[in-house]
């Protein structure tokens, strides 16, 4: 059963509001975080580093953050495909290369740190996929997006206002 209008227009539900603008009250917050997201995405591929955001995003429940990731991603040149089975990337390993396998298993562990330390085999197949310099990017990049989840998350943003090149 569709949800329509009188006009048979289909409806979504309401849109509900952020529970608070945190950037605007903590300005000099939000202009430190932009600056360490940029400086963790140094040296990283682009597309890789999308990959390992929408990944957290989903574990993190971020919806703001996935919508945001998901169009940067698509506007990076990666597939909807890759995207969509990000969630199952287990079921489809086919879909990513060894090192971009690496990344999201990482990415699950740091994310994911209530079920116990990063494992000793997940940070040995990251630490052979990646030379020591791109993996400290790559686990500074995985912990600023935690970071801005956790805003996200705590302030309920409003995703699907996005467009790609904004910042957060």
């Amino acid at each position: 059963m569709t949800n329509t209008d009188t006009t048979g227009t289909l409806s979504y539900a309401a849109e509900e509001p952020a529970r608070m603008e945190w950037a605007k009250h903590a300005p000099e917050v939000y202009k430190a975080m932009v600056r360490l997201d940029t400086a963790a995405r140094q040296g990283l591929d682009p597309k890789l580093a999308e990959l390992v955001k929408i990944r957290a995003s989903q574990l993190n429940h971020c919806a703001f953050c996935l919508d945001m990731h998901s169009k940067d991603a698509l506007a990076a040149g990666e597939s909807v495909e890759r995207i969509v089975q990000l969630s199952a990337w287990e079921e489809s390993r086919h879909f990513y290369t060894e090192k971009e396998i690496a990344a999201i298993e990482l990415t699950e562990a740091v994310t994911v740190l209530t079920e116990g330390f990063v494992p000793d085999e997940v940070y040995e197949r990251a630490a052979k996929q990646f030379d020591e310099a791109e993996l400290s990017q790559l686990i500074a990049a995985i912990a600023v997006i935690n970071a801005w989840n956790r805003f996200g998350v705590t302030c309920r943003m409003t995703p699907g206002h996005y467009q790609p090149g904004q910042h957060h």
